[in-house]
């Protein structure tokens, strides 16, 4: 029996809202197909069933067990069909392409005239709303039928077209390399974080230079520019340089509001953008432009122009509670921000078939952070064991490392001692194997390892050295992303100064001037 959970038809119909499977029960019967066809019985019984299960459609004798795969895959294009003849789905690509479906057809009819009609037409629209993609394949097409139907103009428009198709090659293949890189870029974020030593940091900046197109700014139109900024900051991201993060990803979104107009035509790269945005004001702790760039966001995405789907609802709703857990851990508002626990893992409950492991991760790691922010050291190592249990070592290295080392430091604060012994071991093992044991891990391993041998009267002592001998990482390169995920200076202090956690976060909170 196949898995349900992998199903794609069977996910796709449980994805549908109730207009959409309105229309397609309508845009079926508009096929003159009958009531009684199989790929509408099929529909409608999926549409009821809670699990895809094979064992119950063949019981219902709408179809064989080896007619099954072919009626799926034919409900399947026919849903898609459906969809896509929805006014809700018809963005300006589709238009635009169906424009470029329109004039092919009436070229391969021999209405040459009538074909560059819309052809031009749809490219003008192409050009003004950035799809260069699109409007080079409809200059090739127009090359083509110009090519057939002479006219009196056809040296001036064969040289029109050609320097058209030239300059719109060049700038496809500036985006291309542009794009490229970013996609490898943010590929090495995923698999291995930030880079950890000179050697890896000149690895990256010598591939981000060699991979670089030659540019003009000037020559740049709006996607070429948003591609070139993503790039800059993902180089950024990689090398620690959050100062530099904060300028690209303020390009970013600067280019959006200049372009109004490209918000909601390209809703998930804005939305992509204030995400970085909002992430680099969180690093270099800039609470007032933080609020501000959140409190906007959240007015653009709440107007009435703004597109409405699925998939921006998955990246709005990613964006938005990220947001405000980083919010809170600025603040220092932790008891305030445990509303967001049961929002978040309701929504990943219900959005489980479109939202990605790594980010699942994220929000895991969050929530413990939250916990461990109020004290609820065992909640804290409930959601981290979740990420710790996680086999695909492929997702966030350095997230899978530092769940480690808070996860050792909730063990010591639960007065779980008899398996700190085992949980450092195992740490110490998984950090190698990573090859990710730097000196702020090395020393909270070393002095979580020593516990056992001091005396009750000894600790507050201990904790000073090891203050002073973490602080002097702080600002480091490389080891200062450790602090990133886990703030072990506050934990230090708050045992040096025998306050809660929060209360000295609260007070840094309050004394950070932006």
């Amino acid at each position: 029996m196949a898995n349900g959970s992998k199903d794609n038809l069977f996910i796709l119909i449980k994805s549908l809202s109730r207009s959409e499977k309105r229309q397609f029960k309508l845009y079926a019967n508009r096929l003159d197909v009958n009531e009684n066809a199989k790929f509408l019985l099929l529909f409608n019984l999926l549409d009821k069933i809670d699990e895809y299960n094979e064992t119950i459609i063949l019981k219902s004798k709408i179809v064989t067990k080896l007619q099954l795969s072919n009626l799926k895959a034919h409900l399947y294009k026919q849903i898609l069909i459906s969809l896509r003849m929805n006014p809700v789905n018809q963005n300006i690509r589709i238009l635009i392409r169906e424009q470029l479906d329109f004039a092919t057809i009436l070229y391969h009819k021999g209405l040459y005239k009538q074909s560059l009609k819309i052809l031009e037409k749809a490219k003008i629209m192409a050009l003004e709303n950035e799809e260069k993609n699109i409007a080079y394949e409809i200059v090739e097409l127009e090359k083509v039928i110009e090519s057939q139907y002479i006219t009196r103009s056809i040296i001036g428009r064969a040289d029109e077209l050609t320097i058209q198709a030239k300059e719109l090659s060049q700038q496809n293949v500036i985006t291309s390399k542009l794009s490229n890189l970013s996609l490898q870029l943010y590929g090495i974020m995923l698999k291995s974080g930030y880079a950890k030593s000179d050697a890896e940091m000149k690895l990256i900046t010598d591939y981000f230079n060699n991979s670089l197109p030659k540019y003009t700014i000037s020559d740049l139109g709006f996607r070429e520019k948003l591609w070139l900024y993503k790039a800059h900051l993902w180089h950024s991201f990689l090398i620690q340089d959050f100062l530099s993060c904060y300028k690209y990803s303020k390009k970013w979104i600067d280019l959006f509001y200049s372009n109004s107009k490209m918000i909601s035509l390209n809703p998930v790269w804005y939305i992509k953008g204030i995400n970085y945005l909002l992430e680099c004001l969180y690093l270099i702790k800039h609470k007032t432009f933080f609020k501000e760039t959140l409190e906007k966001f959240e007015e653009t995405i709440n107007h009435e122009s703004f597109p409405k789907n699925d998939n921006i609802n998955i990246l709005t709703f990613l964006c938005i509670y990220n947001s405000k857990f980083n919010l809170h851990f600025l603040e220092g508002n932790f008891e305030e921000g445990l509303y967001l626990v049961n929002e978040v893992l309701k929504d990943l409950k219900s959005k489980q078939d479109k939202i990605d492991e790594h980010h699942v991760m994220v929000f895991y790691y969050k929530i413990a952070c939250l916990y461990f922010g109020i004290g609820n050291n065992l909640k804290c190592i409930e959601f981290l064991q979740k990420i710790i249990d996680n086999r695909n070592l492929s997702m966030r290295e350095d997230l899978m490392c530092f769940a480690r080392v808070l996860n050792l430091v909730a063990h010591y604060e639960a007065c779980l001692d008899y398996k700190l012994e085992i949980q450092l071991k195992s740490t110490y093992k998984f950090l190698i194997k990573m090859n990710d044991l730097h000196e702020v891990q090395r020393e909270m391993i070393k002095f979580l390892k020593g516990l056992g041998s001091i005396y009750p009267h000894q600790l507050k002592g201990e904790f000073k050295k090891l203050h002073t001998c973490l602080k002097q990482y702080e600002n480091h390169p490389y080891e200062r992303r450790a602090f990133l995920y886990l703030d072990i200076i506050s934990w230090l202090e708050s045992k040096i100064d025998n306050k809660p956690l929060i209360n000295i976060i609260k007070e840094k909170a309050a004394n950070t001037i932006r």
